[in-house]
């Protein structure tokens, strides 16, 4: 049989499926892949070209599919990343390395469309972190606990704040000027002297770019005073042939009306 399935079974009646569907038709094996801080099951197949994903929920029919990511080149095996390695920033919520047919890995990125910039608590909450609840000799021992949790706001950079960086310039330090110097202090002096140049050059192209704007926008503004003066121009010399056209259409009319009828 190379039918495959997939079923969602309750931890204590494994032997009693809650759900069960026929997937499709091949032989390789599947890797499937649950993420529990948006309830989503990722089922890769050896072989195969396409990455499903369902949505766990507790009302029937309980497994949702989502979508299909496809691509031309079939996977010999795949791995996740960790929520704590995903782009909060770009709401990444998976992200996925391949490894292709050719060789070469491919990174599949997992993204939720939102036209907010804040931080998306239901798309982020708590998750696991990287320190271990238990040691070793604890959990020989029988011990058992929960996963340390923390939080991916921390490491959240608001648009606002990213607009606020600068960009600062520093040039490293020869290790060759030192002996020259006797000490790391005249070293350290020619760094600041050249963030100091380097600051100053950014100033003076920035101030130059602002007095080319400035000429560019008195020249247009000239232009302007000149075309709207044509116009007006052109506008009052319309009107005063219109008033002459009008004023000889009245005369001959009166002319007409003066002349008798036998000298028409």
């Amino acid at each position: 049989m190379s039918e495959r399935q997939y079923s969602l079974r309750a931890p204590d009646h494994l032997d009693e499926p809650i759900v069960m569907v026929e997937l499709d038709t091949s032989n390789g094996v599947m890797f499937p892949l649950y993420d529990p801080d948006t309830n989503l099951v990722y089922l890769c197949g050896k072989g195969d070209s396409v990455i499903r994903y369902f949505e766990i929920t507790a009302e029937p029919p309980f497994v949702h599919y989502i979508n299909t990511f496809q691509t031309p080149d079939p996977q010999r095996g795949i791995g996740m990343m960790p929520k704590r390695g995903c782009d909060v920033n770009s709401c990444e919520i998976g992200r996925f390395f391949r490894l292709n047919n050719s060789g070469l890995c491919q990174v599949v990125s997992m993204t939720v469309p939102r036209k907010s910039e804040l931080f998306q608590d239901d798309l982020y909450p708590d998750t696991v972190g990287d320190t271990a609840a238990l040691g070793a000799e604890e959990w020989f021992a029988g011990k058992d606990a929960d996963p340390i949790l923390i939080s991916l706001k921390d490491g959240y950079i608001p648009p606002s704040e990213k607009s606020k960086s600068t960009l600062k310039v520093t040039k490293r330090s020869n290790v060759l000027d030192k002996g020259k110097t006797g000490s790391g202090g005249g070293v350290n002096r020619n760094s600041t002297a050249n963030e100091i140049t380097i600051a100053e050059d950014y100033v003076k192209e920035f101030k130059e770019e602002i007095r080319k704007l400035k000429a560019m926008i008195v020249k247009h503004e000239n232009r302007i005073r000149s075309l709207e003066a044509k116009l007006s121009s052109t506008d009052s010399q319309n009107n005063n042939s219109k008033e002459d056209t009008n004023h000889t259409n009245t005369k001959d009319n009166q002319e007409e009306e003066e002349l008798a009828p036998d000298e028409v």
